[in-house]
């Protein structure tokens, strides 16, 4: 299955509460820190809900 790392690059503050749950269900933690995750539906769904603040590549 295909992976794709994905990185924030913007910061949460100001961001809604469901946002910020969103980003610590990733396991992002800090600015600029990648986390790596295979791609599924569900992964997918919170990315697109948090494409503001985040770039995805595929690794």
């Amino acid at each position: 299955m295909a992976k794709i790392k994905i990185t924030q690059v913007k910061s949460q503050i100001g961001s809604d509460w469901r946002q910020k749950a969103t980003l610590v269900a990733l396991g992002i933690k800090k600015l600029n820190r990648p986390v790596i995750h295979e791609v599924t539906p569900q992964i997918m769904g919170m990315v697109a809900k948090l494409h503001h603040l985040v770039i995805v590549e595929e690794v």
